[in-house]
């Protein structure tokens, strides 16, 4: 079966192509190589997926290039691009809406002219924003916290427009932030753990009692899977969240734990756009896809743990964000 997969140089993309390619499907990938992080990362991504004999890489703009040659012929196509960040959104909104919007648009139309089977969109727990009580189902009022939810949830509600004005079956996935080796360097989990590696402060932004729901990247990839090959009304939205949630002052002390560093925390002022909580009700994926999450906390970090062990042995360096306003913990999802 041939698939598509955006953002197929990404932390969730590289992950989920390289299980489609696991099970013998033949993946095109696209990628723009934005530099929001570190491209060396999303190229060393790249490089594991092309040992694969039936991986495509087409390095492409969605927001600009012809995307229907590369459409036609896919069964399934699985949008994970988008511009992520919930902080650097509020200075820069028109990009945001090109990356989320434009593109998912101009990828839904592809799709449907090519009639795939499937359209799995990645949307984000960001649109639900501070949520009125926990943990949010898929039928509550999204409240989006920041520019980038806003963009997330105009993506999903095109989403679900194509499928049900057009017919095209598509499904949204509200990712409940995701973690695991490879993930992107500007996220919680990979600077706690660098921070107690290489003895640097670790900014946190408010008290420590913010709460998130972590999500296992493989747990994330199996979600995308079930969803591809359920069959479920056109427009379907479901929940993707860890087995629990936590707040940030158990995971720094659990990330000490497991390194054998203590994390030394810089502790800052709240900064506009981050939420108090997230935590999804998977009731429906479990009831409909046949999913649930199966990586605990511990379990899934002492996974990240190994793998920032392996790169740390490999060059010495930790992984560095590339802009200022990436610095400091980010948890939104993807």
């Amino acid at each position: 079966m041939q698939v598509l997969v955006t953002g197929v140089a990404g932390f969730v993309g590289s992950h989920l192509a390289e299980a489609l390619l696991a099970q013998g499907d033949e993946v095109i990938g696209i990628d723009a190589y934005t530099s929001y992080y570190n491209l060396e990362q999303k190229r060393e991504n790249v490089r594991r997926l092309k040992k694969y004999r039936y991986f495509r890489m087409i390095e492409i703009d969605l927001r600009t290039a012809p995307l229907q040659e590369f459409v036609d012929g896919c069964e399934i196509v699985y949008h994970q691009a988008a511009q992520p960040g919930v902080r650097a959104s509020w200075g820069a909104f028109p990009s945001y809406v090109e990356h989320n919007v434009l593109a998912t648009q101009r990828l839904l139309e592809a799709a449907r002219a090519a009639q795939v089977r499937k359209f799995v969109f990645a949307s984000s727990s960001s649109i639900y924003g501070n949520a009125a009580s926990y943990p949010t189902r898929e039928t509550d009022v999204p409240r989006p916290h920041s520019p980038y939810g806003v963009t997330k949830l105009s993506a999903e509600y095109l989403v679900r427009l194509f499928g049900e004005n057009w017919g095209l079956p598509t499904v949204a996935l509200r990712y409940f932030t995701v973690y695991g080796p490879g993930q992107r360097p500007d996220m919680a989990m990979h600077r706690l753990i660098e921070s107690a590696f290489f003895g640097r402060r670790f900014p946190l932004f408010g008290d420590g009692s913010q709460i998130r729901d972590f999500t296992y990247v493989s747990d994330i990839v199996a979600a995308n899977l079930r969803a591809a090959e359920t069959e479920i009304a056109p427009g379907g939205v479901f929940n993707v969240a860890g087995i629990h949630s936590i707040d940030m002052a158990s995971l720094i002390d659990l990330v000490g734990e497991l390194t054998g560093h203590a994390v030394n925390v810089q502790q800052l002022p709240e900064q506009a756009g981050d939420v108090a909580r997230t935590g999804g009700d998977i009731t429906q994926a479990r009831k409909i896809l046949g999913w649930e999450p199966t990586t605990d906390i511990r379990t899934g970090l002492i996974q990240q743990i190994a793998w920032h062990r392996g790169v740390i042995e490999a060059d010495g360096q930790p992984s560095e964000p590339e802009a200022p306003e990436m610095r400091g913990i980010v948890t939104t999802p993807r």
